[in-house]
């Protein structure tokens, strides 16, 4: 798999890597088709691996190599990803300020945003996961625009299992949108359509990421801190709590170690 994206242009390699992940969200999003009922259970722990998954990815994949970046380029190591990480994190919440959304099992009334009495619960829904998918789809662009560069510390086998890991968590999120909206009278089709719609904002922003790299070189490491920002403000924010409010704490902390287990073998094995 390596060998053969090497042979494409950085946008291209992002815009692969996240039609992967978005098939991994339809993949979830199918699920409705087997049952209009879910296990709760279960669902909580897809969500805590989902959670460790992107907490790994922001460390190993993102803000590491964005230090060793930092580094080399002379710079306090530190500071540009200390910069970086915090605006990714402000950036979400702004947008979740703004933006018309509903987390996943939450009720109608808990939708934030302006004015979200205005949108359907279905909009909502799909709102709240591909805003959550904009910093992820930004992470694959620049880990692969990243490899492009040059930099030692940025492999285009770390790229790829950062995809790989994303593709893993996006499964759940899938299952998040539609099985609700199936549980609500929706018909399978559309609440599996509405589900894999919130993936196709992946890659077009994975390759936004890539493009920009290439003019942004000097800014890689706040570039890869920004993504990583954004991603632990998702799992903070919505994913933890989600997992955990309907009292499967043990087992959604056991499965996000999994997750977390899981894409640190993929990034250090790959990368």
């Amino acid at each position: 798999m390596v060998e053969y994206l090497s042979q494409f242009q950085p946008p291209l390699q992002a815009l692969l890597a996240t039609l992967f992940t978005w098939l991994m969200t339809a993949v979830g999003a199918a699920m409705v088709f087997t049952s209009k009922k879910y296990n709760q259970k279960m669902l909580d722990g897809m969500l805590g691996l989902a959670g460790g998954v992107m907490i790994a990815a922001s460390f190993w994949s993102l803000l590491s190599p964005a230090l060793d970046m930092s580094e080399q380029s002379g710079q306090i190591a530190w500071l540009p990803v200390a910069i970086g990480f915090l605006c990714g994190g402000l950036f979400i919440m702004a947008i979740d300020k703004v933006i018309p959304h509903l987390h996943p099992m939450s009720s109608i009334e808990q939708a934030e945003g302006l004015n979200p009495e205005k949108k359907r619960r279905s909009t909502l829904l799909v709102l709240a996961i591909t805003l959550h998918n904009i910093p992820e789809g930004l992470a694959i662009g620049v880990a692969f625009g990243s490899v492009a560069a040059g930099f030692p510390s940025a492999s285009l086998a770390g790229a790829l299992a950062l995809a790989i890991g994303i593709g893993i968590q996006n499964i759940p999120e899938g299952v998040a949108v539609s099985m609700p909206l199936r549980r609500e009278g929706m018909s399978r089709l559309k609440s599996f359509g509405y589900g894999q719609l919130s993936g196709m904002v992946e890659p077009i922003s994975a390759v936004i990421g890539a493009l920009a790299v290439g003019f942004i070189q000097p800014l890689l490491p706040y570039a890869l801190s920004f993504a990583a920002g954004a991603m632990i403000f998702v799992v903070a924010e919505e994913v933890i709590p989600s997992s955990h409010e309907n009292g499967n704490n043990d087992l959604a902390s056991i499965c996000l170690m999994i997750g977390f287990t899981i894409m640190m073998i993929l990034d250090v094995a790959l990368g």
